[in-house]
């Protein structure tokens, strides 16, 4: 049972998980969540079809009623989940994964996030166990819901006048393309904008610098003010500037203070963060009072952060952006929306997303570095007590690994939860300060861990 992981059910299909495990999956629900009503969307990958059968087949065997939405984005599942109120929810996706890779998120009442930690791992103890999966003395039935006319409505509320901007959009073969026309036009340039879950031009990854290579091509040719591209599921969402340049996303969650205080006049929001957010983005956002609350990597952990302590919107590195005013949960689409509706403003003043960025940017970043090793725990123990026998840190984050802040550098060092790898990210105010901490990290790892950096 590989595909069982801290946000999500993952892996490859027919390897890591099969129609077995999406029957029991969806049998387990009703019970787990307490509710006879199941909401179920899924995405294109080409082995959709196959898992949603069986989920529907083990959720109507427990007796409950599915109501289908269909092809769906994740973020049209969680706007579905809550404001129709269900107490249960499956997205049938891998995100930005590869074509052999899919799985199942699962969202609770208000679309709150069902990690390992808060149900799959009782699922999957049940499965492991053979907890029995009798048939209901009256099966459920599959109902068929149609959501996008609600969901639209309700995004509109959010959309700008883009009239005035040359955008190119990749929308990755996936679930982009069910809305991204009706909400933006056809004036924008579209790449591969066909549903394809072979996906043919690339992984629906925006983080692999690779896969930004089209658009940033066509940003270049076509003079573009900017572009956007989706990943997979469409809930994460990354931006390239007029220059072309990839805007590192968690910048992007100080670039929004333009439109929930400058625009809308929202005085000290709270604001959210993950561990490995650049220190400028708290810096910007201290300049509009904000109370920034940092926390861990990954919706699981992020949604109902947001939630409890009410914050106004949040983001994360991988590209996931969390609104108050979307249930508390990511949405791609509405992140788009508010940063286009930015830039916009930006044009009218004869500025640029290039130069807000460079503002906007004041540190020098390693990015995250992997490096694949066996004992996580004892490398992040050293890699920290390294540091700190150097120079004693302003600041110790002990959760989701560890982050270590100095006067004019921080480092975070974290196990991924989704893949065999330790993670690494360092930032400092220069050049020189930055390659002799990542050096100097990479050589501990190698020769007392063996690790290899990939």
């Amino acid at each position: 049972m590989g595909a069982f992981h801290a946000y999500d059910i993952r892996g490859v299909w027919g390897r890591d998980f099969d129609g077995q495990t999406a029957y029991k999956v969806g049998y387990f629900i009703p019970g787990l969540l307490g509710t006879d009503k199941v909401l179920v969307g899924r995405d294109c990958r080409l082995s959709s079809d196959e898992i949603h059968d069986n989920l529907l087949r083990g959720i109507c065997d427990a007796g409950a009623d599915v109501y289908d939405i269909g092809l769906s984005s994740t973020p049209m599942v969680y706007f579905a989940t809550a404001f129709y109120g269900f107490k249960a929810s499956v997205q049938i996706t891998a995100s930005h994964n590869s074509r052999e890779y899919n799985g199942m998120k699962v969202s609770r009442e208000n679309a709150l996030p069902v990690g390992l930690e808060t149900g799959l791992g009782q699922i999957l103890e049940w499965i492991q166990t053979d907890r029995p999966t009798p048939l209901a003395a009256k099966r459920g039935e599959v109902h068929s819901k149609e959501i996008m006319a609600d969901y639209l409505e309700f995004m509109s509320k959010f959309k700008k006048d883009l009239s005035s901007l040359k955008i190119a959009f990749d929308l990755s073969n996936g679930m982009a393309n069910l809305f991204a026309k009706q909400v933006f036009g056809d004036a924008p340039t579209y790449l591969f904008d066909t549903l394809d879950g072979s996906f043919p031009n690339h992984d629906p990854n925006p983080l692999v610098a690779a896969n930004v290579e089209p658009l940033k091509k066509a940003v270049r040719e076509l003079g573009c003010d900017v572009g956007v591209i989706y990943d997979g599921d469409a809930d994460r969402v990354m931006f390239v500037d007029d220059k072309a340049r990839f805007v590192s996303p968690d910048l992007v969650i100080a670039l929004m203070a333009s439109y929930f205080c400058d625009e809308r006049g929202e005085k000290s929001p709270r604001v959210l963060q993950e561990i490995r957010s650049s220190k400028a983005v708290g810096e910007y956002l201290a300049s509009y009072g904000a109370e920034m609350h940092t926390w861990r990597v990954g919706r699981a952990f992020a949604a109902p952060k947001l939630r409890e302590i009410d914050g106004l919107w949040g983001g994360e590195l991988a590209g996931h952006y969390y609104f108050k005013d979307f249930f508390y949960s990511d949405s791609g689409l509405l992140a788009s929306m508010i940063v286009l509706g930015i830039v916009a403003g930006l044009k009218k003043q004869g500025r640029t997303l290039s130069e807000k960025m460079d503002e906007l940017t004041r540190y020098k970043n390693s990015g995250e570095i992997n490096f694949r090793l066996e004992d996580k725990a004892g490398a992040m123990k050293a890699v920290c007590d390294l540091f700190s026998s150097e120079q004693k840190p302003l600041t110790v984050m002990d959760f989701d690994g560890f982050r270590l802040e100095f006067e004019d550098w921080w480092f975070n060092i974290r196990p991924s939860n989704t893949e065999p790898y330790l993670r690494f990210i360092c930032e400092a105010q220069s050049e020189e300060k930055l390659a002799q901490k990542v050096s100097e990290a990479q050589k501990l790892l190698e020769t007392r861990f063996d690790a290899k950096r990939v």
